[in-house]
């Protein structure tokens, strides 16, 4: 795409970005509980039309060269990213489940499933990569040091003449081979001849012979004919790959080449503009910096002086807190500040007559107003309602000064994508002008002392405190540095050494197959709730964990949520999903896992110190990535015996304390895995993990896609003999890596070798997926009925965000049957294959 075509795809958001921000606003007004579906549903739309946007300005701002442009689009796609979060809290919120039914907004907006997909910005790694290179050079560098010195390991030599016997052996069993098939060979041309003599010749005439020829020709000619028709009606309506891959992989290639070559011309622009940004303000500064310190000098006399005519007094001078004089001025003129002070002795005077009317009102008013407020306060809970954005404000300023500045600007001024000099020039003069305004305050604040003592004989007037209101504790408390003299590079040597920080495999999140769930609204008709597909459980881990940790702005705006659980069966694939986050993200993986903390920092201040140290380094090397498996170790109920030794709850409550100190900006994420929650206390476990994604077993149209695309990553295209549907029907209970392990038992080299003579047919991988135990629908079942009592529980008597937390384990949606949270969607088949049954 050329410059052009991005600034049309731009102007086009923009569209799209002004029709959804005059949505917002009917979204704040109360809606009856009554029309809670219509609600969900706006929700869901509005939840749809941000991802699209998202997409688009990540597509624009990866490609886009001038630079004040993508100043504005940062801006704008960290808003958009930050609103998608919260609509997607909002929808958690609507539907009390952590899983969204969409096909049927997407089919009434005419969307695909592809447009439901979460995008990775694509600058959470570009902007990191140097960084990411340098902690693993780091990395690297620690823990060569800790290898010992590899010493050249003597073999033992083999004695001359068993290398003799040996290679003889090899020898004589190769030509023995050759010998065997060469004799095969001839026995069977023996026996053909035989066969003839016995039968006698068969006689063609000339002619009979041309047509036995030309019919078995034709009709060899007729059916490849027909085959190549076929196989290309199935192209063109895409149920076959194309078998052009090649040309198709160097489009991408060439593709990828030009979008590399515009991140380079990114990078030059940008080092122009900020040479270009210090030479502007070094010129600001020098012609237009003394006039603007003379004329606030003279607006600020000029207040003190008004000031003092009407009240008899000197103002006091704002604080710096609250921003100084420009708090007073910030777009005003003298005439305005004149009526400001005006009204407000006005109002004074007001409030004092009102307060002696309201002591004089009766005790009977004041109950009937009682009583109101409580039917008000009963309306209100009878309704939903949705709180106002912190993202709305942000993406709306882009959007005024997008239409303010670049909408009507001509392209044709900068064709090379310069930087526009009197905008720049424009930006740095308020940037200046904050700078002369913080020295002319403190100038002034002088002047102000002075005036008072010679006009009014008045010392410096001590400053008023801001009344605390009882009950409330007006700052947070502090976690005490137990580390203070220690550097954070010696610190991470430690955490290296003691293998609590580890080394993430490098694992794209796209990599987790699966497909989107297609009959959810169908299923939630027939009052029976669907469980998550594989597509949910990734796109869920891309909001909850991979967005939030990928900028700090979008971390500060988005709601906050410090940990996640994943929950499922062993081979569903969480630590795979664990190491997607680090990978997109570039963040440090610390591995808090019981069976790793075994023998480390003993005792109980050496546990404190542990926690402590993780989570200080995880906080100044943000993003991180706090990984816990088998979290259920940490909440046990009754620790078993064998892992008394380990002590397992020994960091449970060092570790609750530790992130309640996390607060917005810090990129900290508490990620737990676990596949037997039922031997932990819910109780327990709901406090500390604010979500928890519960991975079932993968439904057909998932198994399907894991069937098809792992195989190819083998190098293996599928044909028309390998039936990949009988595939997905015969492995239903079989997790991922059941999958995984059974491609990679059948092809192996040799199998790869053979594909050319004997294709690859399904009934290959049976005999490998009988030698796996699937997850039965007995144990999945009892599984989640375990799960779903124990959050049942642990909400009596809690609070409505912990009940929030375990709602999609135990929370039955209304109009759905008791029980109907802890029930599958109905799978084909039954509980096993019935070629898998064992006796």
């Amino acid at each position: 795409m050329s410059e052009g075509a991005y600034q049309r795809l731009w102007e086009s958001s923009h569209v799209t970005l002004q029709e959804l921000l005059d949505q917002e606003q009917p979204l704040l007004e109360p809606v009856p509980d009554r029309e809670r579906q219509s609600f969900q549903y706006r929700l869901a739309s509005l939840y749809l039309h941000y991802l699209g946007l998202l997409r688009r300005f990540d597509t624009v701002y990866d490609q886009m060269v001038q630079p004040q442009k993508r100043r504005l689009l940062r801006r704008l796609l960290d808003g958009v990213a930050g609103r998608v979060l919260e609509l997607k809290d909002k929808l958690v919120r609507a539907d009390l489940c952590e899983n969204h039914c969409l096909d049927r907004v997407l089919q009434d907006l005419k969307f695909t499933p592809a447009d439901l997909e979460v995008p990775i910005p694509k600058y959470f790694l570009l902007e990191q990569s140097t960084t990411v290179r340098e902690r693993g050079l780091i990395l690297a560098e620690i823990l060569s040091r800790l290898e010992p010195v590899s010493s050249q390991k003597s073999f033992t030599g083999m004695r001359r003449t068993e290398a003799i016997i040996l290679v003889q052996k090899a020898e004589r069993a190769r030509q023995g081979r050759l010998r065997a098939t060469f004799m095969r060979e001839i026995r069977r041309d023996e026996e053909q001849d035989r066969r003839i003599r016995e039968d006698g010749w068969h006689k063609f005439s000339q002619g009979q012979a041309a047509v036995t020829i030309q019919k078995v020709w034709k009709g060899y000619l007729q059916r490849k004919r027909t085959q190549q028709d076929r196989r290309m009606e199935m192209e063109f309506i895409g149920m076959l790959p194309s078998p052009n891959q090649v040309e198709h992989l160097s489009i991408i290639s060439q593709a990828c080449l030009v979008e590399d070559v515009r991140r380079l011309h990114q990078m030059e622009k940008e080092e122009e503009f900020r040479a270009a940004m210090v030479k502007a303000h070094d010129s600001l500064v020098e012609t237009e910096g003394p006039d603007m310190k003379e004329k606030m000098k003279e607006q600020i006399r000029q207040w003190f002086i008004e000031c003092h005519d009407l009240t008899g007094w000197f103002p006091d001078y704002p604080d710096v807190s609250s921003g100084g004089s420009y708090s007073i001025f910030a777009d005003k003129t003298p005439e305005q500040v004149r009526m400001e002070l005006e009204m407000q002795v006005q109002e004074n005077r007001k409030k004092e007559q009102e307060k002696s009317k309201e002591k004089g009102k009766d005790e009977k008013e004041k109950k009937k107003k009682g009583k109101e407020e409580k039917a008000k306060k009963g309306e209100v809970d009878a309704v939903l309602q949705v709180l106002p954005s912190k993202c709305i404000p942000m993406i709306s300023a882009g959007h005024e000064e997008y239409l303010n500045t670049w909408k009507n600007r001509c392209e044709s001024v900068h064709p090379s994508q310069n930087y526009d000099s009197e905008t720049l020039r424009e930006e740095k003069r308020k940037e200046v002008e904050q700078e002369i305004r913080i020295q002319v305050d403190e100038l002034m604040r002088q002047e102000l002392r002075n005036l008072r003592l010679a006009v009014d004989k008045e010392e410096e007037r001590p400053l008023r405190a801001p009344k605390k209101t009882p009950g409330k504790k007006t700052g947070k408390k502090k976690e005490k540095d137990l580390t203070p003299n220690r550097s954070v590079e010696s610190l991470y040597e430690e955490l290296v050494i003691s293998g609590l920080l580890r080394k993430s495999e490098s694992v794209a999140l796209k990599d987790y197959i699966g497909d989107f769930l297609y009959l959810g609204s169908t299923l939630s008709l027939a009052k029976k709730l669907p469980m998550p597909s594989l597509f949910d459980i990734r796109q869920n881990v891309a909001l909850y964990a991979v967005l939030r940790l990928g900028s700090p702005d979008i971390h500060t705006m988005a709601p906050l949520i410090r940990s996640i659980l994943l929950v499922g069966p062993s081979g569903m694939g969480k630590k795979m999903l664990v190491k997607a986050v680090c990978t997109e993200t570039g963040a440090n993986l610390f591995d808090l896992s019981p069976a790793n903390l075994l023998g480390k920092y003993p005792g109980r201040n050496g546990a404190q110190m542990m926690v402590h140290i993780v989570f200080k380094v995880a906080r100044l090397l943000q993003p991180s990535v706090i990984w816990i498996g088998n979290a259920e170790k940490n909440f046990y109920k009754k620790i078993p015996k064998e892992d008394k030794e380990m002590d397992p709850k020994r960091i449970k409550k060092d570790l609750t304390k530790a992130l309640r100190l996390l607060t917005p900006g810090d990129r900290v994420m508490l990620i737990g895995t676990t596949s037997r929650p039922q031997l932990a206390e819910m109780r327990g476990l709901c406090r500390v993990y604010e979500r928890i994604l519960f991975m079932p077993r993968p439904d057909y149209a998932s198994r399907y896609v894991l069937w098809k695309r792992m195989i190819e990553a083998r190098g293996i295209q599928p044909t028309q003999h390998l039936d990949i549907s009988a595939l997905a029907k015969v492995s239903d209970g079989y997790t991922p890596g059941h999958i995984l392990q059974a491609i990679q038992s059948v092809l192996s080299e040799r199998r790869f070798l053979q594909l050319s003579k004997r294709p690859l047919v399904a009934s290959e991988f049976l005999g490998q997926l009988v030698k796996l135990d699937p997850v039965y629908r007995e144990e999945e079942e009892s599984l989640k009925k375990t799960i779903g009592e124990n959050v049942r529980g642990a909400q009596l008597g809690r609070e409505q965000e912990i009940t929030r937390k375990c709602q999609g384990f135990g929370a039955i949606p209304p109009g759905f049957p008791e029980g109907g949270s802890l029930q599958e969607p109905p799978r084909t088949g039954t509980s096993r294959p019935h070629w898998a049954r064992r006796a």
